[in-house]
C-alpha cells in the first residue's frame, strides 16, 4: 500500500496543527515553550532536522527515475521516499568502501562512479554510508516515539489507578509489576519479539510491554505522595470526583516526571534496539545494524571509520539533544523549580 505511509504524514502533519492551536490559546503552555526555545534554541532546531529527515523517509511514490527503464523490473514498481530520490539516485553505488570524497576505491584504487561525492564514503556492498545513517534517522524515531507512546499511557494509567485507590486495585497492579520485575528484561524482550516478529511495529509493541513497569512504580509513589496533600483532600471535601481531582490535581503535578521519563525512555529504546541489532534480531536499516555490521571493520589495518562514525554520530546527537531539551522542560514544569526556570 504506497499510499498509506503518506497518509501517516498527513494525520501526523494534521495532528501537529491541532496540537499547535492549542497550545497557542493556553498562556502556560505558551510561555513554557517560549522559554524552552530561549535555553535550547539549537537542540530544537537539530531535533527539528531529524523530524523532518524522517518525515521526507516517509513520503514516498512509485515512478520518477532512471530504474523504469532499467532490467530490474521489480526496483521499477517500488516506492522511493524523498530521501531516496534526493541522497540515493540511480547507480549510485560502487563496487565497495571508498573513503570520505574519495575519487578511488579502498581496494585497489580503482576509479570510482561518483569520485568525491561520497561523503561519508562506501560500505562493503558499495553503498552509500551517509544514505544509509539518514535511512536510520525515520527508525530510530520510530522506535523511540512509537514504543514511548506506548509506554507512558499504560504505566500512567496503571501508576495512577494503584497510588490513587489503593487497597485492591494497588496490590493487583503491584502483583503485575513485581512479574514482569522479577523476569530478566532482554530474555523478555528476546522471547517476545521471536513470538510477535521482528517487524517495526512488533519490536515497538515488545520494547513496550517491557519497559512500562520502571515509570508505573514512580508514579504509583509519587500518587500516594500526592493523594495526600491539603489541596487534594481539600477538593475531596468540596464534593469533586475521583476523575476531577486525578486530571485537575494529581496529573498536572507528574507533568515534570512525565516529560522526563519520555525523554529517558525515548534514549533507552533507542540504545536498546542497537543491542537487539547485536544479537541479530534488530530491525533492517537501523543505526544498530549499521554498528554491529561495522564492528569487524575496526580491526582491518587500515580502520575502516567511517560506516561506524555515520550511525554513532547522529545516534549520539539524537540523545544529547532530546536530553538537554527534556532537562530544560522539567525545570519549567517543575513547581518547585519553575521560578528559577523563569
Amino acid at each position: 500500500m504506497v499510499w498509506l505511509p503518506n497518509m501517516i504524514v498527513v494525520a501526523l502533519l494534521a495532528g501537529a496543527f491541532i496540537l499547535f492551536r492549542t497550545v497557542r490559546r493556553n498562556r502556560f503552555w505558551t510561555e513554557s515553550i517560549a522559554r524552552l526555545w530561549r535555553r535550547r534554541r539549537f537542540s530544537l532546531i537539530i531535533i527539528g532536522l531529524y523530524l523532518a529527515v524522517a518525515l521526507l523517509d516517509t513520503i514516498s511514490w512509485v515512478g520518477g527515475s532512471a530504474s523504469e527503464n532499467a532490467s530490474d523490473v521489480v526496483a521499477a514498481h517500488k516506492p522511493r521516499s524523498v530521501i531516496d530520490r534526493i541522497f540515493q539516485p540511480d547507480s549510485f553505488m560502487e563496487i565497495s568502501y571508498s573513503e570520505p570524497f574519495a575519487d578511488v576505491g579502498f581496494y585497489g584504487e580503482q576509479p570510482l562512479a561518483h569520485p568525491g561525492k561520497h561523503i561519508l564514503g562506501t560500505d562493503i556492498l558499495g553503498q552509500d554510508v551517509f544514505y544509509r545513517s539518514l535511512k536510520g534517522v525515520k527508525i530510530a524515531l520510530l522506535i523511540g516515539g512509537l514504543t514511548t507512546l506506548i509506554v507512558i499511557p499504560i504505566a500512567l494509567i496503571f501508576g495512577l489507578a494503584a497510588g490513587y485507590f489503593g487497597g485492591r486495585v494497588d496490590d493487583v497492579v503491584f502483583f503485575v509489576m513485581s512479574t514482569l520485575a522479577s523476569i530478566p528484561n532482554l530474555l523478555l524482550l528476546i522471547a517476545l519479539i521471536i513470538v510477535l516478529g521482528t517487524g517495526p511495529v512488533q519490536v515497538c509493541v515488545a520494547l513496550g510491554v517491557t519497559g512500562w513497569v520502571g515509570f508505573c512504580r514512580l508514579t504509583r509513589g509519587e500518587t500516594l505522595k500526592l493523594r495526600e496533600a491539603d489541596y487534594v483532600q481539600a477538593a475531596k471535601a468540596l464534593g469533586a470526583s475521583h476523575l476531577r481531582i486525578i486530571t485537575r490535581h494529581i496529573i498536572p503535578n507528574l507533568a515534570h516526571l512525565i516529560v522526563i521519563t519520555f525523554a529517558l525512555q525515548f534514549t533507552g529504546l533507542v540504545l536498546a534496539e542497537t543491542v537487539l541489532a547485536y544479537l541479530g534480531i534488530g530491525l533492517d536499516g537501523s543505526w544498530g545494524q549499521m554498528i554491529d555490521q561495522a564492528r569487524n571493520e575496526l580491526s582491518r589495518s587500515p580502520v575502516i571509520w567511517w560506516n561506524l562514525a555515520g550511525a554513532t554520530v547522529l545516534l549520539f546527537t539524537l540523545v544529547l539533544c532530546v536530553n538537554l531539551c527534556a532537562d530544560a522542560l522539567r525545570d519549567i514544569l517543575d513547581p518547585r523549580t519553575r521560578k528559577e526556570a523563569q
